[in-house]
């Protein structure tokens, strides 16, 4: 074939490709392996060319539509019950098919950290679960996390639907899975979870534009955000003052300032270094409260029966970031301070009698130190030694307070726009949300905050007043025995007036917190707690799914007597039996 021929056969593919036969493309969430929603229409949608005929086949039925000016086009699935796994065909120019596809419940999960939280974070309390968690008929989409705030999104960028295995479920929002367990050991119907979450998120972000107009602090603060340029002077601004800072760390930091004989060494002598217990904050020693790097060494004994293995090392919580040695080799490192320290010493590094643990900790800003009541050990084999105690430490580095970065992600609408407006079309059966820790400081506001995000978003869905199920924050901060201000009770308070707004049912967890934990473990009572409140609220079942709910009081002579409903078997009082 010639050079003539080769150029004539590719212009003829060019224009059939470009007038009036491109390829059918569909969203992310429209794939192999997806969840629909039974008993219900179901819209399927994609992009062709433009005024091009498209055929949907599913189930033995055919759906015809022709695409629009733009290349748009959509059709209806007639309600179907649930089950699968069924196959679904398209056709315009080219043919795609769809495989693996289940009829079921779809929930949607949004929120911040506490429903991102993935099952790997709290895998050592939850091996089992993790273990024997293979069902196909529960899958996961996981929704990209990016913000836009200049228009909607008609779609994600990456994304694709997985079921729950010991492998990916790892990567499942943690409350999110142990909910659709629940709801699958039920109800034995498929269920679709959309994990569209992201840490720290405050709910105005997660607001359309047009809802912030009630609320003009955030309307006019979405605007400031429409200029790309002013987002790169910020991220450029925020990049280049903590560069800095770290680089003036590393550089005064006396635990490196002897290249042949840091502050890692096993051998290093450390008889001048002053000693404080650990867990605790280095504010409360005579070093006071200083930022920047604290380096802290414990020596411990090891029988030869450790010597040579691999151990697992906790050291609970640390303010802020740490990176930690064992016998002077690296053995890893956390650059925030809210995950669980776990880490894994590899073989061939303890040994017989002396240890030496270093630890090397960063604090940009408030108290640093080591978060108390939680585990600090080595575990090797079947034996525990504690770490807890006296430990030695010394000054690497004063520094003054690093400001924090501006989180642009959580700016006003920009996850509405990118993480939740592609989702509008897919039908669901409802929403979990958790979120709340990052309102706090406005919890009055979130009284009315929040009622607008749920009106927002069943404006956007179209599907009427689908069932939004929410979790009321949990314990968290030391507890005071003397009355106080709360935010975190007004927050709560908050949540709980949300219970007037229709089809909504909250989950109570104050006695699932940790004090000194934001992020508490326990993520399977609260998936379980929303599962009963979906069996009311969603699925219409005559259950108990919430506590004793205060309605009213009245005093009567010397006493108030106290009215409740939810009362399920009655009110008792534990302890003592007095109240």
């Amino acid at each position: 074939m010639n050079l003539r021929v080769i150029v004539k056969v590719f212009c003829i593919l060019l224009l059939f490709l470009t007038s009036g036969y491109a390829q059918i493309r569909l969203p992310k969430l429209i794939d192999d392996g997806m969840v629909i929603q039974r008993d219900s229409e179901v819209k399927i949608w994609g992009w062709a060319s433009k005024n091009e005929s498209v055929l949907v086949s599913f189930l033995g039925e055919d759906y015809k539509t022709v695409a629009d000016s733009i290349g748009y086009w959509e059709v209806l699935l007639k309600p179907k019950n649930a089950g699968g796994p069924y196959m679904m065909r398209l056709k315009a120019s080219n043919i795609v098919v769809i495989k693996d596809i289940l009829i079921g419940d779809v929930w949607v999960c949004s929120g911040q950290s506490n429903m991102e939280l993935p099952m790997k974070r709290v895998q050592p309390i939850y091996e089992n679960e993790i273990a024997n968690s293979e069902n196909k008929f529960i899958r996961l989409f996981s929704v990209p996390q990016k913000y836009n705030f200049i228009k909607r999104q008609i779609d994600f960028e990456s994304g694709s639907w997985r079921s729950a295995n010991p492998q990916s479920i790892l990567d499942f929002s943690a409350v999110a899975y142990f909910f659709a367990k629940e709801i699958y050991q039920k109800y034995k119907v498929p269920v679709g979870l959309i994990n569209t979450s992201l840490g720290g998120s405050p709910a105005e972000a997660w607001m359309s534009e047009e809802s912030l107009k009630k609320f003009p602090h955030y309307f006019n603060e979405a605007q400031r955000f429409k200029d790309d340029n002013f987002i790169k002077r910020i991220e450029a601004n925020d990049h280049q003052r903590i560069k800095a800072w770290y680089d003036l760390l590393r550089q005064k930091d006396e635990g490196y300032q002897n290249p042949v004989k840091n502050w890692t060494d096993p051998k290093l002598n450390s008889s001048d270094w002053k000693s404080m217990k650990i867990p605790g904050y280095w504010s409360d020693t005579k070093l006071g409260n200083v930022n920047g790097v604290v380096w802290f060494r414990k020596k411990i004994i090891l029988p030869a029966s450790a010597a040579g293995r691999s151990a697992k090392l906790n050291l609970g919580r640390i303010v802020d970031a740490d990176s930690v040695f064992v016998n002077g080799v690296f053995i890893g490192t956390t650059s925030y301070q809210y995950p669980p320290r776990r880490y894994i010493i590899p073989e061939k590094i303890l040994k017989k009698g002396e240890n030496v643990i270093v630890v090397r900790v960063i604090n940009n800003s408030g108290r640093g130190g080591f978060v108390q009541d939680k585990p600090y050990e080595i575990i090797v084999g079947n034996k525990k030694i504690d770490l807890t105690g006296n430990w030695q430490y010394r000054l690497g580095s004063e520094m003054d307070p690093l400001a924090s970065q501006t989180f642009i992600r959580w700016k006003p609408t920009g996850l509405f726009n990118s993480m939740l407006a592609p989702l509008f079309n897919f039908r669901i059966k409802g929403v979990i949300w958790y979120q709340g820790e990052s309102n706090v400081s406005r919890a009055k506001e979130y009284a009315e905050l929040f009622p607008a995000l749920i009106s927002d978003w069943r404006y956007n869905w179209g599907q009427g007043d689908f069932p939004f199920l929410f979790v009321q924050l949990a314990n968290f901060l030391e507890p005071n025995n003397e009355p106080s201000e709360s935010d975190w009770a007004l927050l709560r308070e908050s949540q709980f007036k949300t219970l007037s707004v229709p089809n909504t049912g909250m989950a109570v967890t104050i006695d699932l917190g940790e004090w000194n934990d934001i992020h508490p473990l326990n993520k399977k009572d609260v998936g379980k707690r929303l599962a009963l409140a979906a069996q009311k609220i969603a699925y219409n079942d005559d259950v108990i799914h919430s506590g004793p709910i205060f309605q009213s009081f009245k005093i009567e002579k010397n006493k108030v007597v106290l009215t409740f409903n939810n009362l399920g078997s009655g009110l008792i009082c534990k302890d003592n039996g007095e109240l």
